[in-house]
């Protein structure tokens, strides 16, 4: 399970192959483990191996897992216990095998695709009205980043900021592309659920980030500005992989601390 196939002790992975046209890697992993739910491999309130150990045993990425295990959280089968891990909630039934969403991670892909290239095109075509605009949003966002309640303001700021570039493409196929990606940030359960958890582990939008997308729209350069735009959003990516983990980790060394601290006044009593 540590993942060091060549152990004797350690279990056999399992690959999850995909054939052209079949459902995504991690529905086949979460449809195996809501076989191996129903088939009362676990029982209700018992802990699931570890991410780390699934990724091994199923020969799949961790951000495969991750996408499986919000697709069971959002079916209600699991909870996901920050810096505990994630615990059997219900057995599944019929219904649980086909309610599959556009995931958080399925969308940051189609918006590093399309909005990448809009941010080429709005280079073009983008005027000075408009960065002043784009220059304004930024400043939004780095208010909303200072307030105590993450979210509200600054993704407000954040989506009219992706919505306007797109809206500089002087394309309304492009414009309503973009605004529907947006829409699926809260319309698709997995990808509302992940926002959530974005705005616990207190993920913001980067300012600098932002920044550097409109200094490349104003120097009117379409390959600056998709590059800035594509690092913008892998960047949001990699937050959405490693966020959670620094947050469990953050949970855990806080649990210590506070058993240290009780230990250390027990030997002073």
């Amino acid at each position: 399970m540590s993942g060091l196939k060549k152990a004797k002790s350690a279990k056999p992975s399992v690959a999850l192959s995909i054939p052209d046209g079949s459902p995504r890697l991690y529905q086949k992993l979460a449809q195996k483990l809501i076989q191996e739910l129903s088939s009362g491999k676990f029982s209700i309130g018992d802990r699931l191996p570890a991410e780390r150990e699934l990724s091994a045993q199923y020969d799949v990425s961790r951000p495969a897992v991750r996408e499986a295990m919000i697709a069971l959280e959002v079916l209600g089968l699991i909870e996901v216990r920050v810096g505990s891990g994630a615990y059997v909630k219900r057995r599944p039934n019929d219904n649980d095998q086909s309610t599959f969403n556009v995931t958080a991670f399925e969308l940051m892909e189609a918006r590093q695709l399309f909005e990448s290239e809009a941010a080429a095109l709005a280079a073009v075509h983008i005027t000075d009205d408009e960065l002043e605009q784009l220059d304004t949003l930024v400043k939004q966002i780095a208010r909303g980043n200072r307030q105590k309640n993450v979210g509200g303001d600054a993704e407000n700021a954040d989506q009219a900021f992706h919505c306007l570039i797109a809206s500089a493409t002087r394309n309304s196929a492009v414009v309503r592309t973009v605004e529907e990606l947006w829409h699926l940030r809260t319309a698709s359960p997995e990808c509302a659920l992940l926002l959530e958890k974005a705005r616990t582990a207190n993920v913001k939008p980067v300012v600098e980030e932002h920044t550097a997308i409109v200094e490349a729209l104003r120097s009117r350069n379409p390959d600056a500005a998709r590059k800035a735009m594509s690092k913008h959003l892998q960047a949001v990516i990699d937050h959405l992989l490693f966020a959670f983990e620094e947050k469990a980790l953050a949970e855990t060394r806080k649990s210590v601390e506070s058993t240290r601290e009780r230990y250390t006044r027990a030997l002073k009593k």
